[in-house]
């Protein structure tokens, strides 16, 4: 999958399973800032993310996810391997 294919499906997967408009989830955007994320909606987005591409997102690696940019470099790679 190329990064311009993830990146906008991840981006319309997120904006509604949150009720977000797209266009507010940017690679420089706070994650649980831009989501409204509380820690039992962060495991919803993990839960959904991980079913939606079959990846499986360690919650050490979350941990240290704070933008966008940053998810999106963990699911390409995740996806290349």
């Amino acid at each position: 999958m190329e990064s311009t294919e993830l990146i906008s499906k991840l981006n319309n997967i997120l904006a509604q399973e949150f009720e977000v408009d797209v266009a507010k989830i940017k690679p420089e955007a706070n994650i649980k800032e831009t989501l409204m994320l509380n820690s039992l909606d962060a495991v919803d987005m993990i839960a959904v993310i991980e079913y939606e591409f079959g990846v499986k997102i360690p919650s050490g690696e979350y941990a240290h996810m704070k933008v966008f940019s940053q998810l999106y470099d963990y699911m390409l790679n995740a996806l290349k391997n």
